[in-house]
């Protein structure tokens, strides 16, 4: 760690919509457990199911994510309808404090772009670089496409039985574009 970080952080906050739980959010997620004594995630666009978007109810994707990591605590994160300001920013903290009683130490996620403008100057991210180049959208074409050696190379292992179970769902909902969300 840097001059003036603390060796480890007590609470680290992770969103996501996890919509297949990859390699790449398990790469996160470890890292995260490396930097944190308590790793808390976020599941974003939680009352989103049954479209192509978000296949995946909350409930499914906490238990893929528990199957991985079960030290985890998972919390749904519903979509507000702001896009990616402050405001939204403001809204995660809030369903933090509520949630783990005290605001995250530190935010962790993958490097992107649109990430950079969730949090005002006072709040610690932490970016984690992809070293895996993978997607919940290319994971889901391998399902539609029915390519099950790219995605067994690519899903986390602890869910990687859970195939067959997915792909039902990804091909009942991948023509079904609505959303609630705003």
């Amino acid at each position: 760690m840097g001059i003036g970080m603390p060796s480890k952080y007590d609470l680290g906050v992770i969103v996501g919509r996890f919509q297949i739980l990859h390699k790449g959010h398990s790469a996160i997620i470890s890292r995260a457990f490396e930097l944190c004594e308590n790793v808390a995630i976020f599941v974003g666009s939680s009352q989103e199911s049954g479209t192509y978007k978000n296949p995946f109810t909350f409930e499914e994707r906490k238990e893929f994510l528990l199957a991985a990591f079960p030290n985890l605590q998972i919390y749904p994160l519903p979509d507000i309808g702001v896009g990616n300001c402050l405001a939204w920013g403001d809204y995660v903290i809030e369903n933090v404090v509520k949630s783990c009683g005290k605001a995250p130490d530190v935010f962790i996620s993958g490097r992107e772009e649109r990430r950079t403008s969730w949090f005002g100057e006072n709040t610690a991210e932490v970016s984690i670089p992809k070293t895996i180049d993978i997607s919940a959208t290319k994971m889901k074409q391998f399902i539609i496409d029915d390519d099950r050696e790219s995605w067994d190379e690519y899903v986390e292992p602890a869910i990687a039985n859970r195939y067959e179970y997915m792909r039902g769902i990804i091909l009942k909902s991948k023509d079904v574009l609505e959303t609630r969300s705003l």
